[in-house]
């Protein structure tokens, strides 16, 4: 048992005697003001209950419990920095910014704390939690934070586009345990103007002209030396009978680049989609006043860049290229996104599935995994869309029932799918054809 009479707690019980009680609720404007001068360039904050965050609130409480209001920063990235094809010049933007994003946030919890009021500011960009890796490594989805902030919303390139900085903004996320005493309401406009520069840009085909973004085509290349492409890339140097085979596969100047990345920081390896984009007050009179003149200087020199893109063999992307950026370098990679468990094959199949190659597929599997993990799910393919819903619902056109270690271990090619259905391991009943329609529209 601690001493009464100990010098810290003597001080801190005299004190406590002396001040006046805390007000029950944080005043907006002395927040807002902390922010701008500590380094934000904009900011919003929103209630822990409003019900547009009741699919995040969990994460939040578990990042901290006493959480009663959410900031949420937005910092602004310099343009030119970004138009330019030397691309290191946009990475290095990309990290200065983050850096800063990170830096103002840690001096305004800082600056909270000093006030009585607990805070956590929680990291712009990576780091992420990576023991959930493949599925959701994030606690704060700070692009549906900023929306409901009132920082923007979200354009036709999947981009939060802020009202006066557009797409070239960089978002960051704290939490208090205090109240204020009002919050933000979302913009209630959005700044995308749907010139649908950002479809035509884009190497992968990623964002598309009907509003659809493909995430595995932007994911597998864009993020080549990030998460499941460096995991790739270590499978390929693993894999390699020697430094001659492994020249074979990898060019020195992707050794370098990944070199680059492990040595400097998390690059990427396109940023076209924010470059080009005349979003927000501050871009949008260099659009109107001359389109032709715009639209040469941004989307034209990306398109007509020689370069290598990075795509999974028969996936959408790869036929986009083809189509559309002929004067372009395939690369043949994997994206790395093994399922690690059954509950995260079933979190990524909506994130890497390929519309295009689910063309004319209509039907309902029915999945149920026994062993390790006891699951039962559902996905429905239609019209080139895709649901997974937990348990059995409907009438299944395919049952598959696996045991779930033997079903991750093919997944990740270390089980051949004969031997496992001869052992029983892995029980179809259905068409074989609808299994392997449904293989086509996720390739790896």
């Amino acid at each position: 048992m601690y001493s009464q009479d100990h010098p810290t707690i003597k001080w801190y019980e005299g004190k406590s005697a002396q001040e006046e009680p805390s007000p029950e609720k944080l005043e907006s404007t002395v927040l807002q003001k902390i922010c701008l001068d500590l380094g934000a360039d904009d900011m919003g904050f929103i209630e822990i209950d409003r019900p547009a965050l009741s699919s995040q609130k969990a994460d939040l409480l578990e990042l901290m419990p006493e959480v009663k209001t959410i900031v949420s920063l937005a910092f602004r990235l310099n343009r030119q920095n970004l138009r330019t094809t030397v691309h290191s010049v946009a990475n290095l933007e990309f990290r200065h910014i983050w850096t800063k994003a990170n830096s103002t946030a840690h001096r305004i919890t800082a600056k909270l704390e000093g006030m009585g009021i607990r805070a956590l500011n929680v990291p712009a960009g990576f780091p992420f939690e990576t023991e959930r890796w493949p599925g959701k490594m994030w606690f704060t989805s700070d692009k549906l934070l900023a929306i409901e902030a009132g920082l923007g919303q979200m354009g036709w390139n999947r981009l939060v586009l802020h009202p006066r900085f557009g797409a070239f903004t960089v978002l960051g996320t704290l939490l208090l345990d205090a109240e204020l005493t009002s919050y933000s309401a979302p913009l209630d406009y959005n700044p995308c103007i749907e010139c649908k520069l950002c479809v035509a840009v884009c190497p992968t085909g990623a964002v598309g002209s009907d509003g659809y973004f493909a995430f595995p085509s932007c994911y597998t290349h864009n993020y080549r030396e990030r998460l499941g492409g460096f995991i790739n890339w270590v499978e390929t140097v693993a894999q390699a009978q020697s430094a001659i085979d492994y020249r074979k596969k990898v060019t020195d100047s992707e050794t370098i680049s990944m070199w680059q990345n492990l040595s400097i920081g998390a690059q990427t390896k396109c940023d076209r989609c924010v470059a080009v984009c005349p979003a927000g007050k501050e871009v949008i009179g260099e659009f109107l006043q001359d389109r032709p003149g715009y639209t040469k200087g941004t989307v034209k020199k990306f398109r007509e860049k020689p370069e290598t893109i990075y795509v999974l063999r028969g996936s959408d992307a790869e036929a986009h290229v083809k189509e559309h950026f002929p004067n372009k370098t395939m690369k043949y990679v994997g994206n790395g996104t093994r399922p690690s468990s059954v509950q995260a094959f079933l979190f990524v199949l909506p994130r890497v599935f390929e519309r295009n190659r689910s063309e004319g597929l209509n039907a309902t599997f029915h999945f149920t995994f026994t062993g390790s993990e006891s699951v039962q799910a559902t996905v429905v393919i239609r019209d080139k869309t895709i649901e997974v819903r937990p348990s059995h619902v409907g009438e299944a056109d395919f049952k598959l029932n696996a045991d779930s270690k033997t079903w991750l271990e093919f997944l990740r090619g270390e089980k051949n799918l004969m031997w496992a259905l001869l052992t029983r391991k892995i029980k179809v009943k259905g068409p074989i054809g609808l299994m392997k329609a449904f293989a086509t529209c996720f390739p790896s």
